[in-house]
């Protein structure tokens, strides 16, 4: 139907519903690999909901797909860590872990305790923040203490939700890895070497570089990807342990 046509229940009607689609399409895209439609029938999804969203500006929300892609900024605002978004220590030493762990058997002051391993990802640190829900902030590790704010390129990355669909407090903090595939790092520098230009040394150079871009466009078209593995809840963990992370 023409979008001049449509009464406002109407509009609103089809606005959530091309959302809750294109949201699905995303996933099956980007985290199941398992795509249900070509890329043109998804263009013309995307492109229906602008029109919808201009034609009916009252509708538009921070959470909507189409806010994933934004213009250029100036520079990056710093972004005060509420708590310290410190880096991991390195060790080629099986005396490294000893002592690790000899540290881990004081703290547990006679308590019982279990480890979680997981690979680690080599990329950038990033914080993300949600109030109610809905991501209002990124931001680099930087120091830190203190890092840039990145919101509007870390809403270019699909597998991270603009809106979460767990139960969540009213504030909560998702910290991850954000990283690049090798297979899109080989493709990156492939359109770079193509172009004359200079490439990446590595994908964890290419992520870093590519999140701190002032364009935002650029950063949507190298598709980055992220890993979570924190979650907290104003300044303490959401969970008692690290396991009961992964469900969430």
């Amino acid at each position: 139907m023409d979008i001049f046509k449509l009464t406002k229940e109407q509009a609103k009607v089809e606005i959530e519903k091309l959302r809750a689609e294109i949201n699905r399409h995303d996933e099956l895209y980007y985290q199941k690999n398992a795509p249900e439609i070509s890329d043109y029938e998804y263009d013309q999804l995307m492109a229906r909901l602008k029109k919808l969203e201009e034609a009916f500006p009252e509708f538009l929300t921070p959470d909507s797909p189409t806010q994933r892609i934004g213009g250029k900024a100036e520079g990056f605002e710093p972004f005060q860590h509420r708590v310290p978004l410190m880096s991991l220590e390195n060790s080629y030493d099986i005396e490294d872990l000893r002592a690790f762990d000899e540290r881990c058997q004081k703290l547990a002051d006679g308590r019982s305790f279990d480890y979680v391993a997981e690979l680690k990802i080599d990329g950038l640190s990033v914080a993300l923040h949600y109030e109610n829900g809905i991501l209002v902030a990124g931001a680099t590790r930087g120091d830190g203490y203190v890092g840039d704010n990145v919101t509007q390129n870390v809403k270019t990355i699909r597998t991270i939700p603009l809106k979460l669909k767990h139960d969540y407090p009213p504030q909560v903090e998702i910290r991850g890895e954000v990283y690049l595939p090798r297979s899109q790092f080989k493709k990156i520098n492939a359109e770079l070497e193509m172009l004359g230009e200079k490439t990446f040394a590595n994908p964890r150079n290419c992520a870093s570089g590519t999140l701190r871009q002032l364009d935002s466009s650029i950063v949507a078209a190298r598709r980055l990807d992220m890993f979570p593995y924190d979650v907290l809840r104003g300044n303490k963990k959401l969970f008692e342990t690290h396991w009961e992370i992964f469900p969430w």
